[in-house]
């Protein structure tokens, strides 16, 4: 047993001798010991006080040393010892000056720059004495005084000191904020027990009720430029010229991956400098909203740009692609709104892959390996290079050649990319370029047996096809070494690649595998099951590709976190449109009948009923015919037999009004074989409208005497699941909603409905929004509610 600080004791460990070369330039201990947990930071740092060639150095100059080694643009690295020079020789004295130095270097690249012009950008020479910045500071409490002598020390010295270096971009920020500071002081004196107080927040005002806003000018924040225009943070494509990412192998190499200046000039001569961009679904199923936000990304972009934008069918698995799924998306792109510039398939570049995968190999960036699945997986677990790694590049092209003649059974090899078994990133793991399947492609044919894989098949025909910007989903993030690694390794030209968070709705799933089983295993009625968030399903249960891309445009195309979008959100955009778009009519779910007792038989009253609820009374289009007669029919949930003061529907001796036609009281029920079913109630109806009864009903009555009036079937859809995120349940299917579908076979309709058609959209009154379904026929139309008439988004105070 060792004691504590007995002799035994074990010596503390020394510390690393990079701490004691950090601290010779003046860092403090904290600032120091943070630079050596980053390897990064510790290598760049290592790397910047070498090219200083100081053994110790002011603390001044020893934070803009850090500064240029955290901070120094790597599409700029040769032009580093430079600006170390310049921080050393006190050329660049300050912050404010290398901000504005690493700036000017980051968008010269790698390119020669004019030292003049850089002395200019950056304020060499100029100097800032501390009574200039004295005069400036007093000024600029001048102009603030009032605010000064209001607040106080609650005033916003950040904002003073921003005036102040607006006048004196170069002066010192350390000195400015001292002398505000002195200045301050002297105006305001010793801090009272008053300045020392949190300043009180503002209490919200209260909204003003609904009957007073009409008055109410509410004056909102101007909408950020992002808000406007969602693809103004994208660059331009002769920008594309800086480093897209830090390629850091095992060895302590780094592979800076960026266009050189002859492979940017030759792409822009291609593309004339427009933007290029692709929306490459693979066809293996039908697509549902989360390609809606892709859609509204890459298309939306091209035509903001007015650049151009390819649909290509990402179609490198030949046994899981269809022709279906070929055809379905291809007309669900155009229904979106959005028209390609070409149509492409990765499967007309297989020529092309194939011989580039040959050049890999003749550079000695890829081999042939014969691991079975299992094997390569346990490779890489362990971090484990593959026997056939090192293996000649003679026989790696023998063997890649018998691979593509079919010499080869299937399983037995693959080309793999010779990237970095021991890398900090798994996608750098020796990644698969090509494999053997003896299956034919639906698109080209018996001719191959190998197959690319998606990760050495997508960034090659982005660059083929000379795309500007290379838009994904976030989880592509961690790919971006192997995308840009393969590219560099080949020489071409690279895109600009950036990430979005996925579209993740609530209540739902969005995985194509779990739609896929939820399809084949006929948990639900086929792809454009209106229950779904495909996009043939939203199409189907009535929404409208407008207002699709309204949602998507409202929720943004930022890289912030896949969080969950209630469905509700969706909902509101939706039900924004309907409300505008879709004209009123009445049906009747769940009837019951009423007859009205001083009515003749046989009348009929020709009613107009309002097909939108501001419609002109001298504009005949507005309004639609409803006959009244003596037998009219309401739902049955608008009767009780008790009534109550909160209760607006029919109850015995109570009257309601009928909509567009006459306020009726009840003076009867009949029951059936218990007290407790009612089968029809007796009423007088008010031709006079004397009464002004509260509830409104809606009600269809017989369009003549003894004539059912129109059955027509509605489909009522729920939330799919119960669970918010049932993708994160391991039994997902058990949390299917069992109420999701209801189906009502005889509903009754006004007769003005029966010319509906397939594309017809309606609100009825009181019950939500319908769309005329694909099972309608001549004899029997469906309707599906698109979604009802409650909206809890826009009453939770979102937008």
């Amino acid at each position: 047993m060792v004691v504590e600080g007995g002799d035994d004791a074990a010596p503390p460990p020394s510390p690393p001798p990079e701490l004691e070369l950090f601290l010779s330039i003046g860092l403090d201990k904290r600032t120091a010991e943070n630079a050596l947990v980053n390897n990064k930071v510790t290598a760049n740092l290592t790397a910047v006080i070498k090219e200083a060639g100081v053994n110790g150095c002011s603390k001044a100059i020893g934070n803009l040393l850090y500064t240029v080694a955290t901070k120094h643009p790597a599409n700029a690295l040769v032009h580093r010892p430079f600006l170390v020079d310049y921080v050393v020789s006190s050329k660049i004295k300050n912050s404010a000056q290398l901000d504005a130095a690493l700036s000017f270097l980051s968008n010269v690249g790698p390119e020669s720059f004019s030292v003049e012009k850089f002395d200019e950008a950056c304020g060499v020479g100029v100097d800032v004495s501390v009574e200039e910045i004295q005069s400036t500071v007093t000024a600029v409490l001048e102009e603030n005084m009032n605010a000064i002598l209001e607040q106080r020390y609650h005033i916003n010295v950040g904002n003073l000191c921003g005036q102040v270096r607006k006048r004196h971009p170069w002066a010192d920020a350390k000195i400015v904020k001292e002398v505000i500071d002195e200045k301050l002081f002297g105006i305001l004196g010793e801090k009272t027990e008053a300045d020392d107080k949190k300043p009180l927040k503002k209490k919200k005002e209260k909204p003003a009720k609904l009957e007073d806003q009409k008055n109410v000018v509410v004056a909102s924040a101007p909408p950020s430029e992002e808000e406007v225009n969602p693809y103004s943070i994208f660059p331009q494509p002769e920008e594309n010229f800086k480093v897209h990412t830090e390629i850091f192998f095992s060895d302590g190499s780094i592979w800076r991956a960026h266009n050189t200046k002859e492979i940017l000039e030759r792409h822009l001569k291609a593309t004339g400098g427009k933007v290029f961009t692709r929306f490459p679904p693979e066809p293996n199923g039908y697509l549902h909203i989360g390609h809606a936000k892709a859609m509204f990304i890459d298309f939306g972009l091209a035509k903001e740009r007015d650049g151009n934008c390819y649909l290509r069918f990402d179609d490198t698995n030949p046994e899981a692609e269809k022709q279906e799924y070929i055809d379905h998306i291809m007309e669900i792109v155009e229904w979106m709104g959005w028209k390609p510039f070409k149509v492409t398939y990765t499967s007309d570049y297989f020529q092309d892959l194939y011989n580039l995968a040959v050049e890999l190999i003749r550079k000695g960036l890829a081999y042939v390996d014969h691991q079975t699945p299992e094997e390569i997986k346990e490779y890489r677990e362990k971090q484990m290079n593959s026997p056939w790694r090192d293996r000649p590049i003679a026989e790696s092209l023998k063997l890649f050649d018998d691979m593509k003649r079919g010499l080869i059974d299937e399983g037995k090899a693959t080309l793999r990319m010779k990237q970095d078994m021991q890398s900090e990133n798994k996608n750098m793991y020796d990644l698969i370029a090509y494999r053997i399947k003896f299956t034919p492609h639906p698109h080209a044919g018996d001719k191959w047996c190998i197959y690319p894989s998606y990760d050495y098949a997508h960034c090659i025909v982005d660059s083929l096809e000379n795309i500007t910007h290379s838009l994904c989903t976030l989880e592509f993030e961690i790919r971006r070494p192997s995308y840009y690694w393969l590219l560099a390794a080949l020489g071409l030209y690279q895109p600009y690649v950036w990430e979005y968070s996925r579209l993740n709705i609530s209540n739902t799933v969005m995985s194509k595998r779990k739609l896929n089983r939820l399809v084949t295993e006929k948990w639900v009625d086929g792809w454009d099951d209106p229950r779904l968030l495909t996009l043939a399903g939203l199409r189907r249960r009535g929404v409208s590709s407008t207002a699709i891309n309204s949602f998507i445009r409202g929720i943004g195309i930022t890289r912030s976190d896949n969080s969950l979008i209630r469905i509700d959100r969706l909902e509101y955009h939706i039900r924004e449109e309907l409300n505008k778009t879709a004209c009123r009519t009445m049906v009747v779910l769940n009837p019951l009948k009423v007859v009205i007792t001083n009515l003749e038989s046989g009348s009929i009253i020709d009613l107009d009923a309002k097909m939108w609820p501001d419609a002109p009374s001298d504009d005949a289009s507005s309004y639609y015919k409803v006959p009244f007669t003596n037998v009219v029919y309401i739902e049955r949930t608008d009767f009780r037999l008790k009534d109550s003061k909160d209760y607006y529907g029919l109850a015995p001796g109570k009257s309601v009004l009928l909509r567009y036609a006459f306020p009726i009281k009840c003076t009867d029920v009949v029951y059936g074989d218990n007290s407790d079913t009612v089968v029809e109630i007796r009423a007088e109806y008010d031709p006079l409208k004397k009464t002004k009864p509260k509830g409104v009903l809606h009600w269809v009555a017989q369009p003549s005497p003894g004539v059912d009036p129109l059955k027509v079937e509605v489909r009522l859809f729920e939330k799919l699941f119960l669970s918010e995120n049932p993708a994160e349940l391991e039994d997902w299917l058990s949390d299917l909603n069992p109420q999701s579908k209801e189906v009502i076979p005889d509903a009754l309709a006004v007769p003005a409905l029966a010319s509906a058609v397939l594309g017809d959209k309606f609100q009825f009154e009181r019950l939500g929004y319908f769309a005329v379904d694909t099972d309608s026929t001549p004899g029997k139309l469906v309707f599906n509610r698109t979604v009802t008439l409650r909206d809890s988004y826009s009453k939770s105070g979102n937008k």
